[in-house]
């Protein structure tokens, strides 16, 4: 396997199509509903437009849900509200078994996709189509050890720009991204932290399980050790990964970068998957214009990961839950864009009413003249010849 070379996502990765996108705009323009009555849903339509190369913008038909499943060593010190190692509960129930994105992703018709990165687990209690991606069994305990070496590191990242190009490969237009872990949430702090040069107690939430005071000063500890570890290493983003990140974080990364080469759009979920986008932003600049932020969890490390990529979020209901769900809520909203950019009509322009007008007006001049020339020609005007 050749050595992996981060500065080649620079390179590859481009922006959407900026004439498109311009196009688009024109597009709107001239539509029945006028410019502004619609919201953000303009922006969407555009930001699509642009993303897919089309104008008019086309349908998405073929969303997934795709959720990274990994467990994490530090939660054994008490920073989360589920025991250590239970990420594999909802994956042995079906990626969310009746949770509720399990029970929005069906209403929506959409499928879920789990992919066992690193749960801490026996990977023959899970059901088989979460495997064939698995690093290791669990990341390391990020205040005190690295979370992974460095081979199983790179592992991870190719395990997600694999699945990148698997569902590029089967026609995926949209991809929901989230995670199900256990202390997910703690390294995803310490990559923001460490990538916004901020302090620990500014990015250090409670959970989408909310945590009580003395968990969240645990946490907080962890989230500060981990970041004296984490800043020796800021210049490479893969040595970050392994020090303070994990296996499921460095293949949702991985994932991030290789969908945009793939011209994949991505929908980011919660603080974890935004940790992942600030360090892919890192190694490619223009990977997120890719990206959408699909809500705000009311996370501080999210809220300020958002901030530092210049992604507003479509949505601020508030939800906790994980998994996806708050970015899934936000998908009829891209689809009702892509719908009203396509389907509403489009208005006459005075200049194009001025062509067609003279353009009829010289189809009948050429009518008449045809006619003229017709009569012309059943009418003898030689004189009659002598007898």
């Amino acid at each position: 396997m050749s050595a992996l070379n981060l500065d080649d996502f620079a390179d590859l990765i481009e922006r959407p199509d900026g004439g498109v996108r311009r196009d688009a705009e024109d597009r709107r323009g001239r539509l029945a509903v006028p410019p502004g009555a619609l919201g953000r849903l303009d922006e969407l339509g555009e930001w699509l437009a642009a993303a897919q190369g089309s104008v008019p913008v086309k349908p998405v038909r073929q969303p997934k849900v795709l959720l990274f499943a990994g467990d994490h060593g530090v939660a054994g010190l008490g920073v989360s509200a589920r025991a250590a190692g239970g990420g594999r509960r909802p994956v042995g129930a079906g990626g969310g078994g009746g949770g509720p994105l399990a029970v929005l992703a069906r209403h929506a018709e959409v499928p879920v996709r789990v992919v066992d990165v690193a749960l801490d687990c026996d990977p023959g209690t899970l059901p088989a189509e979460v495997g064939g991606h698995r690093v290791r069994r669990g990341s390391g305990r990020i205040d005190i050890e690295d979370a992974l070496t460095a081979e199983e590191a790179e592992q991870a990242f190719r395990a997600g720009m694999a699945i990148a190009d698997e569902e590029a490969d089967a026609g995926t237009d949209l991809v929901v991204l989230g995670d199900l872990s256990v202390g997910g949430t703690t390294p995803a702090a310490v990559l923001v932290a460490a990538l916004c040069g901020t302090d620990a107690s500014v990015v250090t939430g409670r959970g989408g399980q909310p945590i009580d005071d003395l968990a969240w000063m645990r946490k907080c500890a962890a989230i500060r050790d981990a970041l004296r570890r984490a800043r020796p290493v800021l210049g490479d983003q893969l040595a970050l990964l392994r020090t303070v990140g994990g296996a499921d974080l460095a293949a949702i990364t991985g994932f991030l970068l290789q969908s945009a080469i793939r011209h994949t759009p991505v929908m980011l979920d919660g603080v974890v998957s935004a940790s992942c986008a600030l360090v892919a932003q890192r190694i490619a600049f223009r990977a997120p214009d890719w990206w959408l932020a699909g809500q705000t969890s009311g996370e501080p490390g999210q809220a300020k990961a958002f901030d530092r990529l210049a992604l507003e979020p479509l949505l601020a209901h508030g939800v906790t839950a994980g998994e996806g769900t708050g970015a899934l809520l936000a998908l009829p909203m891209v689809r009702a864009a892509a719908a009203l950019a396509a389907e509403l009509p489009v208005r006459e322009l005075p200049d194009e009413k001025a062509e067609d007008d003279d353009t009829q007006d010289a189809d009948a001049q050429d009518d008449g003249s045809q006619v003229a020339d017709t009569e012309g020609a059943g009418t003898n005007t030689d004189p009659e010849p002598s007898a």
